[in-house]
């Protein structure tokens, strides 16, 4: 069943590009109202422009708690409520696991993780004392599975998904939902500069990286301008999913990476049983 409830107010972060950008116009083209941020807000002032008092733009840099925490409240007062809370900025961090330094995956963390967790525990007193509200995050299939050279990325998005269950768990009672969008590739800024940061490279995977990146080229690619109307039936769902796969390529891949991973916790059960013990 669907719920008829129409004209959301939604709150983005990283409305500027790529799927935050094509959700935000979907939105208001559908009627919704929206608190489009970003870190620049040039980047869109051109939603203003178009829409007028049904979009409102706000600075945002997520890694700065104090400002997401005035700006969440600064869009809830702004339209009196908070329907949909959808953290959407991230980057990838592309180096191997040897080359990749501390300082750099803090930062995509940062970004990733703390980033969405700072709007998550911003908007929640908020959300609690509306009694309703759907928070959204977007994750990756990489979330469930993991290619080289961009491990750590794929590691943020394992922790986003831990994080959104648990906290699925936690709201539930509170008449607020969550669900973790995971997409599959699509053709989105994703792969821009502004959306990568590249480590310093060592020579010895020099090699296996250029391979890497040749066969990503053969990736099937989905039209992100194609996946506002099913973003829109899982926000009007009554009871939406914890867990969307975006695009019709997840699955498959997903299913055949868990099934390898049941055969190999089948294959060394008895080793692993016998490590039960019995404690005294």
């Amino acid at each position: 069943m669907e719920n008829q409830q129409k004209n959301k107010v939604w709150f983005i972060t990283g409305a500027s590009r790529g799927f935050g950008r094509v959700w935000a116009e979907a939105a208001l083209k559908r009627g919704d109202k929206v608190a489009a941020t970003a870190r620049n807000l040039d980047s869109i002032a051109e939603l203003k422009e178009k829409y007028g008092d049904n979009v409102l733009t706000l600075e945002l840099d997520v890694t700065n708690t104090q400002q997401v925490n005035a700006t969440v409240a600064q869009a809830h007062a702004h339209f009196g409520r908070l329907d949909v809370v959808l953290n959407n900025a991230g980057y990838s961090l592309v180096g191997t696991i040897e080359e990749a330094s501390a300082d750099d995956v803090k930062a995509m963390y940062d970004t990733n993780i703390f980033g969405a967790l700072a709007v998550i525990q911003a908007a929640l007193p908020l959300l609690r004392q509306q009694g309703s509200g759907h928070i959204l995050g977007t994750s990756s299939n990489l979330g469930h599975v993991v290619l080289p050279v961009i491990g750590y990325y794929a590691s943020s998005k394992w922790a986003f998904e831990a994080i959104h269950e648990s906290l699925a768990l936690e709201v539930k009672d509170f008449g607020i939902k969550v669900t973790i969008i995971e997409p599959g590739a699509y053709a989105t800024e994703f792969g821009s500069p502004e959306s990568l940061k590249f480590a310093p490279g060592l020579d010895i995977y020099t090699k296996f990286k250029e391979d890497f990146f040749n066969n990503l080229k053969n990736l099937e690619r989905g039209d992100p301008n194609a996946t506002p109307q099913a973003l829109f039936k899982v926000i009007d769902a009554e009871n939406p999913p914890l867990r969307f796969n975006l695009g019709s390529n997840n699955l498959a891949w997903t299913r055949g990476v868990y099934e390898e991973r049941l055969a190999l916790w089948e294959e060394w059960d008895a080793v692993s049983a016998s490590a039960q013990g019995t404690a005294k």
